[in-house]
């Protein structure tokens, strides 16, 4: 090929392979998340949305504790939390969430042994940005 057509069909093949590119790209435009947190809650149990039912911020030795982190939007999110209890990180669990409209994610903290007494506290991060903490206690039976 020589001199006009061969013009025009590069111009073509560089027409098409924009448009192919376009047309990968275009579905990922706004995908980004746009979850934001809305509240932390803590308790002895949840309800089937992952919310906490029984808000409390004392507990048994051998209660199991939950903690719901509240968030708004779509996307997905890292969401994170750090138990702690006397300045020691005594867990730090992880769950990747997917979320349309927003919803709860729940962990919770268990000790089969059962928990000392003391202060306790629980931190909540929403893609490596801390949220919110809660204080709470652990107290032997009266």
């Amino acid at each position: 090929m020589t001199g006009p057509l061969r013009v025009t069909m590069h111009l073509m093949a560089n027409v098409i392979l924009r448009l192919s590119l376009l047309f990968l790209v275009i579905p990922f435009a706004g995908c980004g998340s746009s979850v934001s947190f809305t509240n932390l809650q803590l308790g002895r149990s949840v309800n089937t949305d992952q919310t906490v039912a029984n808000h409390t911020t004392t507990f048994g030795p051998n209660d199991t504790v939950y903690v719901s982190i509240i968030a708004s939007g779509s996307g997905s999110a890292e969401m994170r939390v750090r138990w702690s209890y006397a300045g020691q990180v005594v867990g730090e669990p992880t769950k990747q969430v997917s979320l349309r409209g927003g919803g709860a994610t729940e962990f919770h903290l268990q000790n089969a042994g059962g928990f000392p007494p003391g202060e306790y506290a629980v931190e909540a991060f929403l893609n490596g940005q801390s949220v919110g903490t809660r204080t709470f206690r652990v107290e032997l039976p009266r």
